[in-house]
C-alpha cells in the first residue's frame, strides 16, 4: 500500500471545508487507514450534556412556532451546502470511519436526498378528518412539535443516521442534540459547522436548535436520562439497545432503536448466479463488513453450491484490500483493532463448530501496527450454529447449503435479529412467498439485490433484536411530533358520544 499521511489527509480537508481550528481535548480521533491520531475533541461531563439539552429546549420553544414549510425552508438550504461540500466531506466520512471514497460521497448524497425528502415533507404533515356520530360536530387529528430529539449515531454511518433522524426533526419543529460515536468525533464537528452555515443563511433559526456533545457511555446515559428528551434515536449494537431502552421507558419516552443485524440470502436454483455475485460481494464486503445491513448468512441450494462457492472464493481473495481513499480499492480497513479482535474470535469459534474458513487474514500488519486490514471471509459451515447467529462487525461471510424451499425459510427466520433480508430467484412464486407474512421476517426484504443499502424514500429498520424502529421513508416524521384529537362542537347542543344521556334535573 502506498505511504499516507491521514494527519495531512485531515489538514487539507479541514481547510477545504473552511473550519475552525480543532482544539485539544479529552477524546482521540484516529484515522483507521493509518492508525494516526488526526485530532482531538473534549468530552461532554454528565452537567454539560444537562446544559446543552437546556439550550436545545429553549430553541424548541421558539422553533415549534415557525410555520413547518418554513423550517423546511432551513433544511433546503442545509442540502446546498451538503452539495458544496460534498466531496471533502465525503473524503473526511473516508478518512476518519475506513469506509472506501465511493462510499463516503455516497454516504453524504443519502444526507442531501433526505434533505429534499425533508422539505418536501414540511409541506405535508397530514392529519386526518374523521368521521363523528355527532351531528353537529367535527373531528379531527392534528400533529405537533415533540422538543428536543437526542441522536446516537455509530461509526459506520457517522453523518448519515444523524441526518436521517435530524432532517426530519428540524421540519417537525423540533430540535437535535446529538451524540456521535467516540470513534468519529470530527465528522459531527464537520457537520455540525456546516448547518450552522445553512442556518447563517437562514437567518432567523434559533441559537443551540443543533447541538453536539462529544463522548462515550456518560454522554449517551445523560442524554437518554433526562425527561426533557421525549424520543431518542440510538443506532448501535443490541447489547446498547437493551441497555438504553429500559432507562428511556423508565420515564415514558420514546425509544427508536436501530439495532444489529444478521442478514441473510437465500440463492434458489433459478438464480441469475452471475448477478448474484455481483451481490453477495458487494452486501458481504462493502464497509468492510462494517453496516448493519452486511450480508452475513448465504443459503445455497444443493444443486448450485459447487458452481457458485467456488467462484464466491476467488471473488474474495482477488477484491483490493487498501486505502479507501485510493479509487481502485474496495474493501478499506476495520475501523479499530478490537474489530480485528471480534472477527478472529469468531473465525476461530466457527473452525470450532466445524467451519472451513477460507480469507480472514490480517494484510499490511507490518508496514501498519495499527491499522487493521483484513482479506474478507468465506466460512463454509455444516449447519447453523452459534457463531453463525451472532453479528460480527467485520467481512465474516457465512454459507449454509439447503435442501427444500420450506426448510430454507425456517434457517433464515431462526436468527434473532430481523433487520434485512434478500433471495436471488426467477421463480415469481418464491419471490412472492419470501416477501408474503410467511417468509422473511425481517423489517428489508429483497428481490435480486442484496440486504445492504437502502434508499430514504423506504422506512429503514427491522424486527425482533434489530429494535423495531424506522427512520426515513413513509410516514416515519410521526415519530417526531405528537399527536392530538380535536373534537369541535359548532352545533347548539351538547349531544354525548355513545348516546350516553346526561341530562341535569331541572
Amino acid at each position: 500500500m502506498n505511504a499516507f499521511d491521514s494527519r495531512k489527509e485531515l489538514a487539507a480537508l479541514w481547510d477545504r471545508l473552511k473550519l475552525p481550528p480543532l482544539g485539544d481535548g479529552d477524546l482521540d480521533a484516529r484515522s483507521p487507514i493509518d492508525g494516526q491520531v488526526i485530532g482531538r475533541v473534549r468530552s461532554a461531563s454528565a452537567a454539560q450534556v444537562e446544559q446543552a439539552i437546556g439550550a436545545a429546549h429553549e430553541a424548541f420553544l421558539q422553533w415549534r412556532m415557525v410555520p413547518p414549510p418554513r423550517r423546511g425552508e432551513l433544511v433546503r438550504l442545509f442540502g446546498d451546502v451538503l452539495r458544496e461540500e460534498k466531496e471533502a466531506l465525503g473524503r473526511l466520512v473516508s478518512l476518519e470511519a475506513g469506509k472506501i471514497l465511493q462510499e463516503g460521497l455516497g454516504e453524504v448524497q443519502e444526507m442531501i436526498d433526505i434533505c429534499d425528502f425533508a422539505v418536501g415533507a414540511s409541506r405535508q404533515l397530514y392529519g386526518l378528518t374523521i368521521a363523528t356520530e355527532r351531528a353537529g360536530h367535527r373531528m379531527m387529528e392534528t400533529w405537533h412539535p415533540l422538543g428536543v430529539v437526542g441522536v446516537i449515531s455509530a461509526f459506520n454511518f457517522p453523518v448519515a443516521v444523524w441526518a436521517w433522524n435530524a432532517c426530519l426533526a428540524f421540519v417537525c419543529g423540533d430540535s437535535v442534540v446529538w451524540k456521535p460515536s467516540e470513534k468519529t468525533p470530527l465528522t459531527a464537528v464537520a457537520v455540525q459547522a456546516l448547518f450552522e452555515r445553512a442556518m447563517e443563511r437562514f437567518g432567523s433559526a434559533p441559537a443551540n436548535l443543533s447541538v453536539v456533545v462529544q463522548g462515550g457511555r456518560e454522554a449517551g446515559a445523560a442524554l437518554v436520562d433526562d425527561p426533557r428528551v421525549p424520543l431518542v434515536s440510538a443506532t448501535g449494537s443490541t447489547r446498547m439497545g437493551r441497555e438504553v431502552a429500559p432507562r428511556i421507558a423508565a420515564r415514558f419516552g420514546r425509544a427508536l432503536l436501530e439495532l444489529g443485524g444478521n442478514n441473510g440470502m437465500i440463492v434458489t436454483p433459478s438464480a441469475d448466479l452471475e448477478l448474484a455475485e455481483r451481490g453477495i460481494t458487494f452486501s458481504a464486503v462493502g464497509t468492510a463488513g462494517q453496516r448493519c445491513t452486511t450480508l452475513r448468512r448465504l443459503f445455497v441450494q444443493d444443486g448450485i453450491y459447487e458452481r457458485l462457492v467456488p467462484r464466491l472464493k476467488t471473488i474474495f481473495a482477488g477484491a483490493p484490500v487498501g486505502n479507501p481513499l485510493d479509487g481502485g480499492t474496495l474493501i478499506g480497513p476495520l475501523i479499530d483493532g478490537s474489530a480485528f479482535e471480534g472477527m478472529a474470535a469468531s473465525l476461530a469459534q466457527a473452525v470450532e463448530e466445524g467451519g472451513s474458513v477460507t480469507g480472514g487474514e490480517r494484510l499490511y500488519g507490518n508496514s501498519l501496527p495499527d491499522a487493521f486490514y483484513v482479506r474478507p471471509a468465506l466460512v463454509e459451515m455444516p449447519e447453523q450454529t452459534p457463531v453463525t447467529l451472532r453479528e460480527t462487525f467485520a467481512p465474516i461471510l457465512y454459507v449454509l447449503r439447503y435442501d427444500s424451499f420450506e426448510d430454507v425459510i425456517a434457517l433464515h427466520n431462526a436468527a434473532p435479529q430481523g433487520l434485512s433480508s434478500s433471495i436471488f430467484t426467477n421463480d415469481i412464486r418464491e419471490a412472492e412467498f419470501f416477501m408474503g407474512p410467511a417468509g422473511s421476517d425481517c423489517g428489508i426484504v429483497n428481490v435480486n439485490i442484496g440486504p445492504s443499502g437502502a434508499e430514504i424514500g423506504g422506512a429503514f429498520g427491522g424486527e425482533k433484536e434489530t429494535g423495531g424502529g424506522r427512520e426515513s421513508g413513509s410516514d416515519s416524521w410521526r415519530a417526531y411530533m405528537r399527536r392530538a384529537t380535536n373534537t369541535i362542537n359548532y352545533s347548539r347542543e351538547l349531544p354525548l358520544a355513545q348516546g350516553i344521556d346526561f341530562t341535569l334535573p331541572s
